[in-house]
């Protein structure tokens, strides 16, 4: 639960510390990801290039792994 976190002393490098910091930034970058392979995907066809859509999928999967496979309202 969040409010164990915030009452626990945290150390630096322990996971309760990237649990607590880090989760906004690594969600923010893997919208960043998936905004970059949809703009891959949707101006391939303008631009009649069939890599495009290589490329916009091969970054949907990098995104897909990095997305976060737990619940958000920990």
């Amino acid at each position: 639960s969040q409010r164990l976190v915030k009452e626990e002393k945290v150390t630096h490098g322990s996971q309760a510390h990237v649990v607590c910091c880090c989760r906004k930034k690594c969600l923010l970058f893997n919208d960043v990801v998936l905004i970059t392979a949809t703009l891959h995907t949707g101006f391939s066809r303008a631009a009649k290039s069939f890599e495009m859509i290589l490329a916009g999928r091969f970054l949907e999967g990098i995104a897909a792994g990095r997305a976060p496979h737990y619940p958000l309202l920990l």
